[in-house]
């Protein structure tokens, strides 16, 4: 395996944040999601650099005094400049590979919001924007024809991803494309040697129709955690248990079944609407020496630590208040996106 999709619990450079304004979805609680990036900005650069994505020069520095107010360090963070249409770095951001001599490349893929749901001409463009603008150094930024969402995809960081079928063999998506296709071109850009589909799982009010991200994540070469339902009365608790019997029947490259951690679901929650919101607590952030998790303030969610700290044995288990994300329909690994150590990032 020449070139590998790391995994997110290697070293790490920075995560990347594309930041909140008036003209994104957020307008109607602009205050309190600005609270929760400040916040998360102020845990992440702790450990290591956030690179923030913001509109312009005066957005960049109303940021600025917000995260001095807060006691972020200035050498903690980069800002980058480029129009885009939302927030969610997961999709719109880079993957980064590292070659057999452990340098990077950037991995830019397209993004039409989610199958054409929603704007994303602007989002599209936002890693070339910030690659043009040198925020990558001299790393080779690699563009792939291929629709495709970083919460889509899963690595274990020795070239087995993990994916739901349906998030990229997908005619809204990527129309003409066959599912050897796909998979060939995720060996030739991300170095992938095993490809674990599954069919099953989904979340109501899910947009992304079934990111992994919000389902099943490693946490370990041989460990999955996963969204588990114990209730019947619940609406996804068939496609759930149905996704729990696929993870039960993948096997590790050894042969070997992997340990499953089940996750406990949060109460239902709802938007204004009474629509459902996908609450989700495998939505985690991984970070240098920590793992960050979405909360809802919910009796689950200590649960849901617990389980994550046997998993994450080794790692500190930081909770966040994610209720302001979820009523947008995702959490805290859908607004970020991690970026290996072997990256070279300068600033704008």
């Amino acid at each position: 395996m020449t070139t590998r999709l790391p995994a997110e619990w290697e070293p790490q450079a920075a995560v990347m944040l594309t930041w909140p304004d008036a003209d994104t979805d957020w307008a109607e609680q602009l205050a309190l999601v600005e609270t929760l990036y400040t916040g998360l900005t102020a845990i992440i650069a702790l450990r290591q650099q956030v690179l923030i994505v913001c509109r312009d020069q005066a957005q960049r520095a109303r940021i600025s005094a917000q995260l001095a107010r807060v006691g972020v360090a200035p050498n903690a963070v980069i800002f980058g400049l480029a129009p885009r249409n939302d927030t969610w770095a997961r999709d719109h951001g880079p993957l980064t590979v590292i070659n057999a001599h452990g340098d990077a490349r950037l991995v830019d893929f397209r993004f039409n919001g989610w199958g054409g749901k929603y704007p994303a001409a602007l989002d599209d463009q936002v890693t070339p924007t910030l690659h043009a603008a040198r925020l990558f150094g001299d790393t080779e930024l690699d563009q792939s024809p291929l629709v495709l969402e970083g919460g889509a995809l899963d690595s274990d960081g020795c070239g087995t991803l993990l994916a739901v079928r349906r998030t990229l063999v997908d005619p809204a998506r990527n129309p003409g494309w066959q599912q050897t296709e796909i998979e060939t071109e995720l060996r030739n850009r991300l170095g992938a040697t095993r490809l674990l589909w599954l069919e099953q799982g989904r979340l109501s009010g899910d947009d992304t129709d079934g990111h992994i991200d919000t389902l099943a994540r490693f946490c370990d070469t041989q460990t999955i955690c996963y969204v588990a339902s114990s209730h019947p009365s619940h609406p996804d608790h068939a496609e759930l248990q149905a996704m729990q019997r696929e993870l039960r029947a993948l096997r590790r490259i050894d042969g070997q079944p992997y340990r499953l951690i089940p996750l406990p679901l949060p109460r239902r929650m709802t938007d204004s609407q009474g629509n459902p919101l996908p609450a989700t607590y495998a939505n985690v952030l991984i970070i240098n020496g920590a793992v960050l998790v979405p909360v809802y303030d919910d009796p689950a969610d200590q649960i849901a630590l617990e389980r994550l700290s046997a998993a994450f044995p080794s790692r500190e288990i930081l909770p966040l208040d994610c209720r302001p994300l979820i009523r947008q329909g995702g959490s805290l690994h859908c607004i970020t996106m991690q970026l290996p150590a072997a990256l070279s990032l300068s600033a704008g």
